[in-house]
């Protein structure tokens, strides 16, 4: 659930709004089992709602595999899109469990001689990675032509290498999110920040009424990249961002250690964390957020950081988004509140009619419709109704990613070749974890950065 792009970022007026929805109340995800709009379930009929539907070929008797990294909650949604997709052709399409670094899963079953039909990559450098070892295949002509229809000249420009259109964009997250115990919140009489001064006064008030403010997800480096890249792109600006993205410019640049020894201010606070930095370190994504939603007014953590894909992982708790699980803007750091943009992108590994079928039907509405309505999805297709969504939180998160445009900033590690920004246990994603380890070490994580860095890029 990670993430060459362009720029996004929100006014402090775009933060209000976002507060304000989230405090409106009444917007409970379907995983959560809430009050609010009941999702459509299954999808054994014909999805026709929302507008006619996108021609599809017969492939009866044809089998396709597709690959992603998705489990739980995340996987048994796409697999309702792959039912439909069954449906309407004929085809068998059997999901195919993938683990990171997908690239490296996937050299495997090519090297056997089983590739999946399709695979979906949570990183743009795994699409240059499979482009380069010359597994993908480019977009067929149906699939182009729902690309152009669909999605801002921005995703399709991600989705292509050296010109030629690859991947659809199917899933997208808005990853500047920082979602909130509302009880613990109230407990305190903490308010949602706006800026980063502000969170670390909320966080020292939350501190002192006996709730850690932060559970942050340690123990996957993924999310400490994200930490870093919203307070990098709010601070150090949008350009800093780009040049630093493509290794324009060193990891030991001065910009990079002010993000560093800004984000040291959280990190450092042993009793800001939940657990403290041992604590963090141990924590994977899904406990770091159901953590936060139970205990009532004495969860172990008050707050926790990541995209829109949090409320899936709510939904295994008792908490109601909405009411119990709030969610606010990341706080500006510099002038500007950040917006980071991550996603997972479909590219065709078998040159074959069902293959280009399938990211046909990915880059069609239809297929996010479907994802939609269930909860925890976010779609970078901007013919996509609003009112697909089961709620008036992830309306307003996706209105606001469809509203940028071409103006968002793409995650910075998913960027990065895997081997630097999307391999565990190396590369930035162990560097930021010895930096939580060791907040007050800013120069020498720069120095593991940018020989990292160095190494991975080949310069």
């Amino acid at each position: 659930m990670r993430k060459h792009g362009t720029s996004r970022t929100t006014s402090l007026r775009t933060h209000h709004t976002w507060a304000a929805l989230a405090v409106a109340g009444a917007l409970a995800l379907s995983a959560c089992g809430g009050d609010g709009k009941e999702p459509a379930k299954g999808t054994d009929g014909p999805d026709t709602s929302g507008g006619p539907s996108v021609a599809l070929p017969r492939l009866d008797g044809e089998k396709l595999e597709v690959a992603a990294v998705w489990t739980g909650a995340e996987q048994a949604n796409f697999l309702k899109v792959l039912k439909e997709f069954e449906r309407r052709t004929g085809a068998t399409v059997t999901f195919v469990p993938a683990q990171d670094p997908i690239v490296t899963f996937l050299g495997s079953k090519i090297a056997g001689g089983a590739p999946p039909d399709v695979a979906l990559l949570p990183q743009v450098g795994a699409l240059v990675s499979a482009v380069k070892n010359k597994w993908a295949k480019p977009v067929g002509a149906d699939a182009q032509a729902q690309l152009d229809q669909n999605f801002s000249p921005g995703w399709k420009t991600l989705g292509a290498v050296d010109g030629t259109q690859y991947g659809v964009y199917y899933k997208a997250a808005n990853k500047s999110l920082i979602w909130y115990n509302a009880k613990a919140f109230e407990a305190a009489g903490v308010r949602p920040p706006a800026t980063w001064k502000e969170l670390l006064t909320a966080a020292d008030t939350l501190s002192a009424s006996g709730t850690p403010a932060v559970s942050v997800a340690g123990a996957d480096g993924w999310t400490l990249t994200d930490w870093f890249e919203n307070v990098y792109l709010s601070q150090a600006g949008p350009e800093k961002y780009d040049q630093l993205a493509k290794h324009e410019i060193k990891w030991t640049d001065d910009s990079v250690k002010q993000a560093l020894t800004t984000l040291a201010e959280l990190f450092g606070r042993k009793d800001f964390l939940a657990g403290g930095q041992s604590g963090a370190l141990a924590t994977e994504f899904p406990k770091s957020v159901t953590q936060t939603f139970t205990g009532g007014d004495r969860p172990a953590a008050a707050m926790v950081f990541e995209g829109d894909f949090v409320a899936v992982n709510i939904g295994q708790t008792q908490a109601k988004v909405g009411t119990d699980a709030l969610v606010f803007p990341f706080p500006a750091v510099g002038a500007m509140a950040p917006v980071v943009s991550g996603g997972d992108v479909a590219v065709a590994l078998k040159d074959s009619k069902g293959a280009q079928a399938l990211l046909t039907f990915l880059a069609s509405v239809d297929s996010a419709r479907i994802h939609a309505r269930e909860g925890g999805f976010l779609s970078p297709n901007k013919a996509l109704e609003p009112d697909a969504y089961p709620n008036d939180i992830q309306r307003g998160i996706a209105e606001a990613l469809i509203a940028a445009g071409d103006r968002f900033r793409f995650d910075m590690s998913d960027q990065a070749p895997a081997a630097f920004g999307g391999t565990p246990g190396a590369g930035e994603w162990k560097a930021l974890q010895d930096f939580l380890a060791n907040p007050a070490d800013v120069a020498g994580t720069q120095a593991r950065l940018e020989a990292d860095a160095a190494k991975a890029y080949g310069n």
